[in-house]
């Protein structure tokens, strides 16, 4: 795959929960250098990523209900507010497993509906966490998200119970479910050319990675990396 058309759609990512101001200015540079389409950071660094990527046109990602997505409504969705006000570009939200494996998608739909609102027409990915999903969950969790108005799905977190990652198997399964006017973020594990460009080929139109930079050198990824 070529790097070029790779690196625009990456988007680049630290969520870790120990990142620090200098490692999002590293996030950030590593962004500008290799032509990455964005960062995608949690909501109390959008300002700082927005301010450091003024003018690159990188955007800025923000996570909302990171990383189990099992918070109320009602808070998870003060999250894209505040990450729209510091100037996110994207939101990348994460479902509410627990009331989907409980068969509530009612609540599931209320919830997605919910935070899209409040990105203000920002795109919004929702967050399936596929690794922690039967097949049946998977594709009802994928009609919701659809139906609810998400601009992409996206399939993990890298956080998930299970550690699993974006497969391509699952990629092709939420693309022929949603349609091809639905975006989808393969996520999770994607350490290698060959691993994306087989996930693009299935059908992903962005790839999240915390290795990106591996990726254009050609460089094993650490095992602690996702």
């Amino acid at each position: 795959m070529d790097k070029k058309v790779l690196a625009g759609i990456i988007e680049h990512t630290n969520v870790n929960p120990n990142a620090t101001p200098s490692d999002i200015d590293k996030l950030c540079e590593e962004a500008v250098k290799y032509g990455f389409y964005a960062v995608v950071v949690p909501p109390i660094y959008v300002r700082h990523a927005k301010k450091k990527l003024r003018g690159t046109g990188v955007r800025v990602v923000a996570v909302v209900g990171f990383p189990w997505g099992n918070n109320p409504t009602a808070s998870k969705v003060v999250e894209p507010e505040y990450a729209v006000r510091s100037g996110a570009d994207e939101i990348d939200m994460v479902m509410n497993r627990s009331w989907l494996k409980s068969g509530d998608e009612r609540a599931v739909m209320r919830d997605i509906r919910a935070v899209i609102r409040a990105a203000k027409g920002r795109p919004v990915k929702v967050i399936l966490e596929t690794s922690d999903l039967t097949i049946d969950e998977k594709m009802r969790a994928v009609k919701i998200a659809v139906k609810a108005g998400a601009s992409y799905i996206k399939t993990s977190t890298g956080y998930g119970i299970n550690k699993g990652g974006a497969t391509v198997e699952d990629v092709r399964l939420i693309r022929s479910i949603a349609g091809p006017s639905v975006g989808i973020k393969a996520s999770g594990g994607v350490k290698k050319i060959v691993d994306a460009a087989r996930l693009v080929e299935a059908g992903a139109t962005r790839i999240g990675t915390s290795s990106g930079v591996e990726l254009m050198e050609e460089k094993e990824v650490e095992e602690s990396k996702y």
